[in-house]
């Protein structure tokens, strides 16, 4: 007889990052490497003899202060607007700013992101790092967006994965959250996650055709099952309280996975009628998971099977930047 589900929500299995949550020593860290590539030439062996923005230093008789708009070109998702006065202070300070929008909120082509008040110079050196975060974040965030909006009302939610841009993980998981998505695990210390190749591992890999893990002996899905099952319980003793998922790519692994007693079973790459027959047998004694092949198109289908979350690392590798400007005024 199958274990009792473990009593866990779905808030606890999931999350959305706040900009609250974000390690701000980092942020200052990535837009000082910003600066410097910018400026110094960081990244380059030989660093060059001469720095700084020669090209606003050639021109003469500036006046002492300057105003400036960050204008969106195109209808978006805005995120990263507290970058704004990160990147000015890194730059040299001495320039306001007045937000227009707030992270998350909806802009239409023409909106009002922030205005910006003060040293000429600082705005016109910082106005390409500013707008690389920006349109980077908010291009995350509108992608995300039209995803949401794909699934409609349905009670599936959308998650990210680990398939970020390295060193900015967290700002595209927060990101994702603007734009009404939520945080699947944040790293490999969050969460037990059992894949493809840790199966493998176990001699648990998917059968060679589909389906043949059936017609195995029983006694070798025995030891199979009581196989998966050990790892399971050497995972909730290696991290209490910690979620543990395991990725199936077959449906005739479900019922070991869901003898084991795990939180979520990841169905990878399985077809719609698939997913449906998987969620009517797992029947609610683990959460669902589906990932792999997630589209737009086929986003609205995946809404009405009753699947817990759909996850897919396209609202991040897949986006684009949006188009924001900077504005002399």
């Amino acid at each position: 007889m199958p274990p009792a589900p473990r009593l866990l929500s779905a808030d606890q299995l999931i999350r959305r990052l706040r900009w609250d949550d974000l390690d701000l020593a980092h942020l200052r860290r990535l837009v000082e490497m910003a600066r410097d590539e910018d400026l110094a030439g960081l990244g380059l062996r030989r660093r060059p003899a001469r720095i700084g923005d020669l090209s606003t230093a050639s021109v003469p008789g500036a006046p002492r202060q300057g105003a400036a708009a960050l204008v969106a070109r195109e209808p978006l998702v805005v995120c990263g607007l507290a970058f704004v006065s990160l990147v000015l202070s890194a730059f040299g300070g001495g320039v306001a700013t007045q937000l227009g929008a707030r992270d998350g909120a909806p802009v239409p082509a023409g909106g009002l992101l922030a205005t910006l008040h003060g040293e000429p110079g600082v705005l016109l050196a910082a106005e390409r790092t500013i707008l690389n975060f920006l349109q980077r974040l908010s291009g995350i965030a509108t992608h995300t967006r039209r995803h949401v909006a794909a699934l409609g009302r349905s009670r599936t939610r959308l998650l990210d994965t680990r398939k970020t841009t390295p060193g900015y993980r967290m700002l595209e998981k927060y990101a994702v959250a603007c734009g009404g998505g939520w945080n699947h695990r944040l790293g490999l210390f969050d969460r037990v996650m059992l894949k493809d190749n840790h199966l493998s591992l176990l001699g648990l890999g998917a059968p060679a055709e589909p389906g043949s893990l059936r017609k195995r002996e029983s006694g070798t899905r025995d030891r199979l099952a009581a196989r998966l099952a050990a790892a399971v319980a050497e995972a909730r003793r290696r991290a209490p309280g910690l979620p543990v998922e395991i990725e199936v790519d077959d449906p005739g692994q479900i019922p070991a996975v869901l003898s084991a007693g795990v939180d979520v079973i990841l169905l990878d790459n399985f077809s719609v009628p698939q997913l449906r027959r998987a969620v009517a047998r797992i029947g609610g004694r683990a959460f669902t998971e589906a990932s792999g092949g997630i589209t737009l198109q086929n986003l609205p289908r995946l809404a009405r099977l009753g699947l817990d979350f759909v996850s897919t690392g396209a609202l991040v590798h897949h986006s684009v930047w949006v188009d924001i400007g900077l504005d002399w005024r």
